[in-house]
């Protein structure tokens, strides 16, 4: 993958150069599995080498609209998946899910009273910071304030891998290196979590009553 993008990278300079990184960070915010570390501090690598003819603030620019680009497909698609439907999903697998009306209305609230803190700092965690926009999506979050929260954090991000890609020069891929331990661990992180999250709802609501012990809390009960 890294010899692939900076294949790609490499042909070109100036305006078209620009316009390269544009595209790469927007589909790798739609596949996050795509290293934006590698595209970030390379294209910073890049503006070092006159030849190149590229702005440092002119990459971290196009590379903020890409970024945007891509979140804005993902926030659609959440769009797309309206209340209306999950309610439909709910009352139909709710029972297997161990979901119910009442966890969606919550899990709106909770976006609505904290999503704004949420779309702006999942911005600087790897794979979430592109997934984040489908919530955001799903909540009906204003898309002005999406935008607002995207563009700020997403440009923040990048000016700091690039500016340590530039800044480096010729070792851009140690940092590209440590940004990319960080999103490995983060990977492991999210899936231990959800790991942890299905054995608990497994062994709290998939345990079995035993019908002696059902008796006998109705027993103790009358």
């Amino acid at each position: 993958m890294q010899g692939w993008i900076i294949g790609i990278m490499e042909q070109f300079k100036g305006i078209v150069a620009y316009w390269v990184i544009l595209l790469l960070i927007a589909i790798e915010n739609i596949f996050p599995p795509i290293p934006s570390e590698i595209i970030l501090t390379f294209g910073g690598f890049l503006t070092t080498k006159p030849e190149m003819e590229m702005n440092i603030w002119i990459v971290a620019l196009f590379s903020t609209v890409g970024s945007v680009s891509g979140a804005l497909v993902l926030y659609g698609l959440g769009r797309l998946l309206s209340k209306e439907r999950l309610i439909w999903i709910i009352d139909k697998w709710g029972k297997i899910l161990r979901l119910k009306r009442k966890d969606l209305d919550n899990a709106e609230s909770w976006f609505n009273l904290r999503g704004s803190y949420t779309v702006f700092f999942c911005r600087f965690i790897p794979i979430i910071r592109s997934l984040i926009s489908i919530p955001a999506g799903m909540a009906k979050m204003k898309m002005v304030k999406f935008l607002a929260l995207t563009t700020v954090g997403t440009f923040i991000w990048n000016v700091v891998l690039i500016n340590l890609g530039a800044a480096v020069g010729q070792n851009w891929e140690q940092i590209a290196g440590f940004f990319s331990t960080y999103s490995d661990v983060t990977l492991v992180v999210i899936i231990v979590a959800v790991a942890a999250v299905l054995a608990l709802w497994f062994f709290k609501f998939r345990k079995p009553v035993k019908k002696d012990d059902s008796e006998e809390e109705t027993r103790l009960l009358k």
